[in-house]
């Protein structure tokens, strides 16, 4: 008889996830406790956690189902709920229920985005994000609040921007505008030598102000969803903004064709053997 398969989680790709989501836990309780600058950087190393958990699992040839939903579980907390909490202690407490209401928003936003990325995982063209990428939101807003702590800024004084940024980011993560997922970078081909100097170049203009570069780079990311979406259709309708797209249905009554087709195939298929 064969071998049963060992029953257990694979390591090295969960342990990754965890430390997205310890990252993520870790920005709650700093913005809890008044420490923005450090909830906000801590939402950046979720990113990297996030960013390696999935390569390593692909690299290693430990993907399973278990890791993918608890990835999902991981993000909903460090790029759903910790950013909006975020936002809401350091810029829109003095708004009231605009305030909540803003930050319930995004929360909303992003887990309504997890949930239509899981729905169309292998569907989906993989060049593109449908909607602004969780992560991308994420560092929009704990971008935001880490450039008002470098620069002494107060959130409260700006609530209204923090809000409609905060709310913008939530809608945009539902949206249907097609952001680039750089998916198609080949990163086991070669490249040039001067390709190696200009990442040297990015990370030393990174580091000179890494607030407000980090800042600068995801909101001209936001911007570019919306723009690329407008400059490459003739006619601008509501499904490119938001709702059921044409691709999506077209995949939709495709799938039940398929399946009427081979029940069809099944039924005669056992009229023939009686």
């Amino acid at each position: 008889m064969p071998e049963s398969k060992r029953k257990g989680i694979y390591l090295l790709p969960n342990l990754l996830t965890t430390g997205g989501l310890f990252s993520g836990f870790f920005a709650v309780v700093s913005a809890m406790n008044g420490h923005f600058e450090a909830a906000a950087i801590a939402i950046f190393v979720a990113m990297l956690f996030d960013g390696l958990d999935g390569r390593v699992a692909r690299m290693t040839n430990t993907q399973s189902d278990f890791g993918a939903e608890y990835d999902s579980m991981a993000d909903m907390v460090s790029f759903g709920i910790a950013p909006a909490l975020i936002a809401y202690t350091w810029g829109l407490t003095e708004l009231g229920k605009l305030g909540w209401l803003a930050a319930f928003i995004y929360v909303a936003g992003a887990a309504l985005r997890l949930a239509r990325f899981n729905t169309q995982v292998g569907t989906a063209d993989k060049r593109y994000f449908q909607g602004l990428a969780s992560p991308a939101a994420a560092a929009l807003v704990a971008g935001l609040v880490w450039v008002g702590v470098e620069y002494d800024i107060s959130g409260d004084d700006y609530g209204l921007l923090v809000a409609l940024l905060t709310a913008a980011a939530g809608l945009l993560m539902i949206s249907n505008f097609k952001y680039n997922s750089f998916k198609e970078v080949n990163w086991h081909g070669k490249v040039p030598f001067v390709a190696l100097l200009v990442v040297m170049l990015i990370f030393v203009i990174v580091a000179t102000a890494p607030s407000l570069v980090l800042f600068i780079a995801f909101l001209l990311y936001t911007i570019a969803g919306p723009v690329n979406t407008f400059r490459s259709v003739d006619k601008v309708k509501l499904e490119h903004v938001v709702g059921d797209t044409e691709e999506s249905n077209d995949a939709d009554f495709d799938a039940e064709q398929k399946q009427s087709a081979g029940d069809d195939t099944a039924s005669k298929e056992k009229a023939n053997k009686s």
